[in-house]
């Protein structure tokens, strides 16, 4: 459905029918990374544009097949390589796909084990000094505690956790690390996942501590699983969303009793 077929359906379960149980493909898609960005920044907002494919020169892929699931898309990614052949690509998926064939470095995880490895790049960016000390200090807050969490994963346990060979970490690290614009794609190998929410936040942390966020070429820009999943979200199509919104509407919304007579028009 087109966004403005989910805002009068919206209209006519909230305003009409007085329920908020409305739902979109929003929630099979895109409910892991939602839950995330509204825990990293507070809004289900996507800090990132497809312009930022042009302007990087790193692009980390973690759980997606985009030349079979985004062609289009990953046309955009083919060309940007073309124009820049320094622009690196990396893929995170423990399948052989063509993605990961066209990609510089293939990291072939373990299934599940994605925190496990974005909690060994942070303890590898803290060890070789790689973070931006001065946008975790103005512009984050909660960074102890993740500093905490990713000393418990240096490269051997983590590199066993996730069954790949150490050398693969600290090169994505490496590269990570000396990156002047970093985006991350990712979709359903990230969003389907007992601990989906975990795995988002984790993406979203390396950003954060690395300042990979909020300029040209650099962000976390989620890739929708099915069509129009963000439209569903921007009108409220998530019943687990604006629940007490969703009863001040149908006050707004909802048309007062009139006297026996009076048109409705």
């Amino acid at each position: 459905m087109s966004t403005e077929d989910y805002y009068v359906v919206n209209k006519l379960a909230r305003g009409l029918i007085r329920t908020n149980h409305i739902d979109t493909n929003s929630r099979l898609c895109m409910v892991s990374t939602v839950s995330a960005y509204k825990a990293s920044f507070g809004q289900d907002s996507v800090p990132g544009c497809y312009e930022d494919l042009e302007r990087a020169d790193l692009i980390l892929i973690a759980g997606a097949n985009p030349t079979f699931a985004h062609p289009i898309l990953f046309r955009r990614i083919e060309a940007a390589r073309q124009r820049n052949p320094d622009l690196f690509l990396i893929t995170i998926d423990p399948r052989r796909t063509p993605t990961t064939a066209a990609s510089d470095l293939h990291v072939a995880l373990a299934p599940g084990t994605d925190v496990a490895f974005f909690h060994g790049l942070v303890h590898i960016l803290m060890r070789d000094g790689r973070l931006d000390r001065d946008f975790i200090r103005e512009r984050t807050e909660g960074f102890e505690a993740l500093r905490e969490i990713a000393y418990d994963y240096p490269p051997r346990r983590v590199a066993d956790i996730c069954h790949i060979p150490i050398e693969v970490l600290e090169r994505t690290a490496a590269v990570w690390g000396k990156a002047r614009a970093a985006t991350s794609l990712w979709c359903q190998g990230l969003n389907q996942s007992s601990c989906g929410t975990d795995k988002n936040r984790a993406l979203i942390n390396l950003h954060l501590v690395t300042g990979h966020i909020g300029r040209p070429g650099a962000g976390p820009l989620s890739l929708t699983g099915q069509p129009n999943a963000m439209g569903g979200r921007e009108v409220g199509g998530m019943p687990s969303s604006f629940r007490d919104t969703g009863k001040s509407l149908m006050k707004r919304t909802v048309p007062r009793s009139r006297p026996s007579g009076e048109s409705r028009t």
